[in-house]
């Protein structure tokens, strides 16, 4: 008899742990599907930027609705010597649920685009025009960097910190393309500096005294 209960049990144990090795595969599967999920309609024009979920009529939408003509023209860096201009379904309703945007980066000589980081997306960036050092930093804080020239590609993984400058003789620009809708933006200085973390802290974490965190905080605050 307890012969006969070890050959019946073991086979329907090994289908139950086949069960959920499959399980869990699954839902991991489905966790790195879920930050843009493919459509399901041919398009969705957004109604408006705070109503993406809400589609219009498909019947009324003209070309108009998947073009669009707001980087045409360099941004004004001549202030900071930096300027972007995103491209995402807020601005441009034709991307909506289309799992992609994009954005046009004017750096001025000498302009630099500070360490920042994408969230919830891969960045490919063509260099337009001009020379750019450009880089990003892996977990590991190996550093992959070098200086781009017109007509070169780099790619930032996502979530990693990268960064770019100017480093030519003249303006420079440069192209960007994301796998998201809604890449998501973090400047590392206006995160760190231009937030309301506890000033004890930051003073701790960098060695500064009070005096020179203030002086950050104002500048990136403002940004």
């Amino acid at each position: 008899m307890l012969i006969l209960q070890k050959i019946v049990t073991f086979p329907y144990k090994t289908i139950i742990n086949k069960i959920a090795v499959l399980l869990v595969s699954l839902l991991f599967i489905i966790g790195v599907l879920a930050s843009d999920p493919d459509p399901v309609v041919d398009f969705c024009i957004a109604k408006s930027a705070e109503s993406s979920l809400t589609c219009k009529n498909s019947s009324t939408a003209t070309v108009e609705d998947f073009t669009y003509s707001g980087i045409k023209f360099p941004g004004n860096f001549k202030k900071t010597g930096f300027s972007s201009m995103a491209v995402n379904s807020n601005v441009f309703p034709g991307l909506n649920t289309l799992g992609v945007s994009f954005v046009r980066a004017d750096f001025g000589v000498g302009g630099v685009n500070v360490p920042h980081f994408h969230p919830r997306a891969t960045e490919v960036g063509f260099v337009l025009e001009g020379k750019i050092y450009s880089g990003f930093v892996d977990t590991n804080n190996k550093v992959f960097a070098k200086v781009l020239e017109k007509g070169e590609v780099m790619v930032f993984p996502r979530g990693l910190v990268h960064f770019q400058m100017n480093v030519g003789d003249g303006p420079a620009t440069i192209l960007g393309s994301f796998d998201s809708q809604n890449p998501g933006l973090m400047r590392i200085p206006n995160a760190v500096f231009g937030s309301d973390i506890k000033e004890e802290l930051l003073e701790k974490a960098f060695g500064l005294s009070s005096k020179e965190l203030s002086k950050l905080k104002k500048r990136f605050t403002s940004i």
